[in-house]
């Protein structure tokens, strides 16, 4: 149920470039569309960032299995200890950011072809608005920090720490100019290969690749291991608990005859030693002996559990053995995907094609018994959970989205599955993301400290030529706006990461002629403290702006911050500048 990436360019012109401001400016509803303005023109002091690779769909084109391995597109690219995973979400510091996709309407007896259908033509109008108006859309991921409370004999953690501290563990270093630790150059490909998945410790980076997962020592860059799969990544949990995390692969490496293998392998790996601990598949109560397809994956304490559009299915996450298997019962119900992290919880959905009924659930990750249940509003085929402890879903009823991507409105829920609050953001320039299938698939909101954190959609700063944006945040009992505002400052765009405590960690955009910023942002008075700032050398600079992080996965730690693609392809004939899987930068 994954859906196209974002795009793996910077906006046209570069980031500072100047755009006109969201009608209304910070907070304000939109006012009534007017014709579109003539593109502004670029300003005479900023180069010309290099062309980078368009994005990569996230699954094949219709009809066919598997979201790891695609057809070639010209010019194409795309704790304990403490841990972080990639797509990141959030948790309350009271009671949790990772690359992420978007959008489908399956039909009776089709679904996987026609949401497939669907990937693809979003993917290609995406590609269409990039080309004309220079986009700029963010995955990463999403990342709750708290304290990672024990959940069935184990705890989870998103690849991006938690709270060990009120005020958080990340501190300003001495210095907080950093420099390149490793860059890894992307591999060779003439096809589109998935490589989804990120998870940093206190000793180990470990990133998905073309056929393997690898590991690096965060302290100098190398490699410490290597796990060959004999099949391309196609799912990856952002959860880290006991230092081991899940992945989704296929049932093989693509041949000539059969291109596109089926995402049907789920598999377990131990972070400190390398070693995948385990692979098994789920097989349908009524299908025979033959492999599920899954569409991703998620790690909740002892819990490994992975859905799709044929059910959902759960092993133990240290020795594999299973613990419910896809099922379909008298209303036709199942699990299409799982959130895990402090709690599990799961998307159900009942009935058929147009007639859908769509339930949010918490989950014993035990047994998979149903501990709470809420029915979300008629007319929806899919929805995202974006927390689930406290339990907060997002939807985009009847298409209402505005300025922000997927999503309409969250919905607060309490321990016994009640309302407590709906949070409506369908006027205002917020800036979170949903995609349109996946369940763990929102970016831009982080929880933690009784609220909701997203950025605002950029504008116009204090110069002709700057933009920028804020960090804002809803309260999760009344559902209405605070007075928390962190500004990202002029031609900078600010994105919160993960939570650090009762601290917010967030990413700063670059514009054309500077560095990123890793900032802590305090839960109480908003105030950012510099984590690290990034070289503004040309290399440097380009090598780091060919993420964005609407598309790429973004894990910040212990001084370090690492960026990595989600997927590789051929490189673009036109480009002079190297293109890599992932960049780091470090303090120390």
């Amino acid at each position: 149920m994954s859906t196209p990436p974002p795009p793996s360019q910077p906006p046209s012109g570069g980031f500072g470039a100047p755009q006109d401001p969201p009608p209304g400016g910070f907070g304000a509803p939109p006012s009534p569309p007017a014709p579109p303005p003539a593109p502004p023109a670029m300003p005479a002091g900023p180069p010309p960032l290099p062309p980078q690779p368009p994005t990569v769909p996230a699954g094949p084109p219709a009809g066919q299995a598997s979201r790891g391995h695609l057809p070639a597109v010209a010019g194409g690219g795309f704790p304990q200890e403490q841990s972080y995973g990639y797509p990141q979400q959030q948790q309350p510091v009271t009671a949790p950011m990772y690359a992420a996709q978007s959008p489908a309407a399956p039909a009776a007896g089709g679904s996987n072809d026609v949401r497939t259908q669907l990937m693809i033509v979003g993917a290609a109008l995406l590609a269409i608005v990039l080309i004309v108006g220079g986009g700029f859309w963010y995955v990463s991921g999403e990342d709750e920090g708290s304290d990672n409370q024990p959940v069935a004999d184990g705890s989870a953690s998103p690849g991006t720490g938690g709270d060990k501290a009120p005020g958080g563990t990340e501190k300003a270093p001495a210095k907080t100019k950093s420099k390149t630790l490793v860059n890894v150059p992307m591999p060779v490909s003439a096809e589109i290969v998935q490589i989804p998945g990120s998870w940093l410790t206190d000793t180990t980076y470990a990133k998905s690749d073309m056929g393997k997962v690898v590991g690096y020592n965060v302290a100098d860059g190398a490699k410490k291991w290597e796990i060959p799969l004999g099949a391309n990544v196609c799912g990856a949990s952002r959860w880290v608990s006991d230092n081991k995390t899940a992945i989704l692969f296929d049932e093989a490496l693509p041949t000539a005859e059969k291109p596109y293998q089926p995402c049907n392998q789920v598999g377990v790996i131990d972070l400190n030693t390398g070693k995948l601990l385990w692979k098994a598949n789920g097989k349908s109560q009524s299908g025979g002996d033959k492999p599920v397809k899954f569409e991703e994956v998620t790690v909740s304490g002892q819990t490994v559990a992975a859905g799709g559009l044929d059910g959902g299915a759960a092993w133990n996450l240290a020795d594999g053995k299973p613990l419910w298997t896809p099922k379909t019962d008298a209303d036709n119900c199942e699990d299409l995907g799982y959130a895990g992290g402090p709690a599990l919880a799961v998307i159900r959905r009942c009935g058929r094609s147009s007639d859908y009924e769509l339930s949010a659930q918490s989950l014993d990750p035990v047994t998979g018994a149903q501990k709470s249940s809420y029915k979300l509003p008629a007319g929806l085929e899919f929805a995202q959970i974006v927390s689930t402890k406290p339990l907060v879903v997002a939807v985009d009823i009847n298409d209402t989205a505005k300025n922000a991507t997927g999503v309409s409105d969250l919905f607060v829920l309490d321990d016994g599955g009640q309302l407590k609050t709906r949070i409506s953001l369908t006027s205002g320039n917020y800036d979170p993301e949903c995609g349109a299938t996946d369940v763990e698939d929102c970016v831009h909101m982080v929880v933690g400290n009784g609220k909701v954190y997203m950025p605002t959609q950029e504008h116009k700063g204090t110069t002709d030529s700057g933009r920028t944006n804020e960090i804002v945040s809803f309260d999760l009992t009344t559902g209405k706006q605070t007075a928390d505002r962190a500004d990202a400052g002029e031609r900078y765009t600010v994105y919160p990461l993960r939570m650090d405590g009762s601290n917010l960690i967030a990413y700063k955009v670059p514009p054309y002629d500077g560095g990123g910023q890793v900032v802590s942002i305090d839960g109480s008075t908003m105030k950012e403290t510099l984590l690290m700032q990034n070289p503004s050398t040309k290399e440097s600079q380009r090598a780091e702006t060919q993420y964005v992080p609407d598309a790429h996965e973004y894990l910040y730690g212990n001084g370090r911050l690492f960026i990595a693609r989600n997927a590789v392809s051929r490189k673009s004939s036109v480009s002079t500048d190297p293109y890599y899987t992932f960049v780091s930068f470090t303090t120390g």
